[in-house]
């Protein structure tokens, strides 16, 4: 069937002025061609096909007609049809009046060709600026016949309207496209613009600038760049961004700016060139305020590096201050007692005390330039000072500590305040040893001073330290290689002339120092914990000890030293309880000995502790009794069974007055408590008579024995035989 020119025409004008072609509707449109090809020509079916933009698949469009079988099914895959592709791309159709034969559409052959019948096929390539971008197909099933020329120019012309529809649709998206992003660029609270390199003009900008900067639309396009706040504002910064733009780079970047009103802000801003299709060079450049975020940054930033109660800074940024300092001086201070006044009125009284020593510090260091202050720990705070000359310098800490010691007024209250300072030359730190480290080892001798608690890191200070650490590490080897050893010294009653008990002190028989006295390594054991392991190994073995002498029949009692830590640890009760059961001591031969000071660190737990340690028949006794600050009502209210006059006392007993007098009155207060007394460190005849004279009931020192090994200890005893055993 041939179609007329009539016709042709008609079926051309149909497809061109439908409505899906004008809209770019290539779906609607593809139907369309479809039935108008089938109806006017001798087409059993006919369909279009599009193909992806990597023309590595097809999908079917339209299609229109009877099918000859139900196994449609064209292969989707373009890489599968390389051959018929290369027909189309260069002959821009392929006519085959004998489908199953042709070699054009080999490809095709099996999958299908002959799957539903297809005798002639006529394929027209879908082209845009040259590029296939679809197949328009038609299909005869009746008989094999010869494609004609104005069927294959009109099926041309009608895949040409199809190419047009794709390009009309490709222009709508595109037009929509574009103003779908000019809308959301124009609604967006973010600044855009676009500046002409070339030109150094600003060719457009959005909404936000005015949103932000105040600045209309009019009064920037079309002028130069040079006029943006930034340039103005920031000219050493904008035109080196200006200089990398030029160079290809992408900069990012943020700018503190002003409004014209005075007010101040911060833009975070991209900046990227590209080059349009006519060689035009031009930069983007998006930005926003940063304002918000950059105050919340810096807030965060604050509270990362500084201290939340006193405002100074933290130990973390301190540190980041020192590892940039070679030169000038630390100053680490801290607060003696604190703790103790913090427990005793409260976090809220110890606050307002932290405060205004912080308050104190920060006015000191204002005097000098390039002063820094921290709180670097609970109660200790850190002052970094510029270079200064010696003399400047003690001037400069002096003047410092007086100030600090000033009483605090809190509300009604004025509080005494004793500071202790650490002084570190930074640039005299020859050592990889970290300043604060220096100031902490310094800090711990000035605690103990007395009077002005001041003290200068020194080499010897370090080589101390040093030692300490040597000490505490081969501490952990001792308690479990068992390298302690508990020595006796006997107690002596000055009525009886007897030796009614001995006092169990420890020596640490140290593989390469020899033997270690208690001053070398107790106070390392108690700064670092190990108190309570050898404190525990100290207690089992003078209680095992204890029962052995008790079950050879000698009368004796143990005085064991116990520490603040292990007093305050928790389960001392349970220790001594668990003891007394497995070992059956003698009620009241078990005396354990701890320091007033220590004693009087919690007066209601110490109270109850003592309670329950006397009535499960444990002696207690107060050592070094006069050196700390109990009173007669606590003493009155503590069931204490000794007191143990401190050696300081009865040192210089025959030729201090002061000392005599003390002593005397220590014992008329035992005696009117009804406690028992002993005196430690008596070396001499003459302070034995002063002490028995005055009734003192037990006296301990080098006069009688130094303390001795068990089996020392053993001949000893029984030297005194007569008089020691029943």
């Amino acid at each position: 069937m041939s179609v007329n020119r009539g016709q042709y025409w008609r079926l051309l004008e149909s497809l061109t002025n439908s409505t899906a072609k004008q809209q770019g509707d290539f779906v609607g449109t593809a139907e369309l061609a479809t039935k108008l090809l089938c109806e006017h020509l001798q087409v059993d079916h006919a369909s279009v096909w599009s193909w992806s933009k990597d023309q590595h698949i097809q999908f079917e469009a339209a299609r229109y007609g009877t099918p000859a079988s139900q196994q449609r099914v064209r292969p989707s895959n373009l890489q599968s049809l390389s051959h018929y592709i290369a027909e189309l791309r260069n002959h821009l159709h392929i006519a085959a009046s004998n489908a199953a034969d042709d070699p054009r559409l080999a490809e095709l052959h099996t999958s299908y060709i002959q799957p539903n019948q297809i005798k002639s096929a006529l394929e027209i390539a879908v082209r845009i600026n040259g590029h296939i971008e679809g197949v328009l197909s038609l299909e005869r099933y009746a008989q094999k016949a010869i494609w004609n020329d104005t069927e294959i120019h009109l099926a041309c012309q009608v895949a040409d309207q199809l190419a047009l529809t794709l390009a009309t649709g490709d222009a709508y998206h595109k037009d929509e496209m574009l103003t779908l992003f000019q809308s959301a660029i124009e609604k967006s609270a973010q600044i855009t613009l676009l500046v002409n390199l070339h030109e150094e003009t600003i060719e457009y900008v959005n909404k936000a600038h005015e949103m932000v900067t105040g600045i209309p639309q009019d009064k920037l396009i079309g002028r130069s760049f040079k006029e943006l706040a930034f340039f103005r504002q920031s000219p050493e910064a904008a035109h080196q961004v200006l200089e990398q733009l030029c160079r290809g780079e992408v900069v990012r970047g943020e700018v503190p700016l002003q409004h014209k009103n005075g007010d101040s802000y911060w833009l975070k801003f991209y900046a990227s060139q590209f080059e349009t299709r006519r060689g035009n060079h031009y930069a983007l450049v998006t930005a926003e305020d940063h304002t918000e975020a950059r105050n919340h940054q810096t807030e965060l930033e604050h509270f990362a590096w500084h201290c939340n109660l006193t405002g100074l800074y933290n130990r973390t940024y301190f540190n980041r201050m020192l590892d940039r300092t070679e030169c000038g001086y630390l100053l680490l201070v801290n607060l003696v007692g604190f703790k103790r006044y913090n427990d005793t009125y409260g976090h809220s009284k110890g606050d307002d005390l932290l405060v205004e020593i912080a308050r104190r510090l920060r006015h000191f260091s204002a005097l000098y330039s390039g002063a820094e202050t921290a709180r670097v720990g609970s109660d200790e705070f850190a002052l970094l000072l510029p270079e200064l000359k010696q003399e400047d310098l003690q001037h400069c800490y002096g003047r410092l500590y007086q100030q600090l010691s000033m009483p605090i007024s809190l509300g009604r209250e004025s509080v005494d305040v004793r500071p202790a300072m650490a002084i570190v030359a930074i640039d005299e730190i020859v050592e990889k040893v970290p300043p604060l480290t220096c100031a902490d080892i310094a800090l711990q001798y000035a605690k103990k001073k007395q009077g002005m608690a001041i003290q200068v890191f020194n080499s010897t200070l370090l080589k101390a330290f040093k030692d300490d650490a040597e000490i505490e590490r081969d501490l952990n080897l001792a308690i479990r290689g068992r390298q302690f050893e508990l020595y006796y010294q006997p107690l002596r009653d000055l009525q009886s002339k007897s030796y009614i008990g001995a006092e169990a002190l420890i020596r640490w028989h140290h593989p390469k120092r020899g033997i270690m006295y208690p001053g070398a390594f107790i106070d390392i054991a108690e700064q670092t914990g190990l108190i309570n392991s050898i404190g525990s190994w100290v207690l089992e073995a003078a209680c095992k000890q204890l029962y052995l002498w008790q079950h050879r029949n000698i009368d004796m009692s143990m005085h064991v030293n116990v520490s603040a830590r292990q007093f305050f640890g928790g389960n001392l009760y349970e220790q001594v309880w668990d003891l007394l059961t497995r070992y059956r001591i003698k009620p009241k031969t078990l005396i354990l000995e701890i320091t007033e000071t220590e004693l009087m660190e919690d007066i209601r737990y110490a109270t109850n502790l003592c309670q329950e340690l006397a009535d499960l028949g444990v002696g207690l006794a107060i050592d070094d009794f006069g050196t700390g600050y109990s009173s007669m009502r606590y003493l009155k209210q503590f069931p204490i069974s000794k007191l143990k006059i401190d050696r300081s006392f009865i040192s210089d007993l025959n030729i201090s007055r002061q000392s005599q007098e003390i002593v005397s009155a220590i014992i008329a207060m035992a005696k009117a408590l009804n406690i028992s007394l002993t005196a430690e460190g008596v070396e001499t005849a003459e302070q034995e008579r002063f002490l028995a004279d005055n009734l003192c009931h037990q006296a301990q020192g080098f006069l009688y024995s130094p303390a001795l090994r068990e089996a020392d200890f053993a001949r000893f005893i029984e030297a005194d035989k007569p008089v020691m055993l029943h």
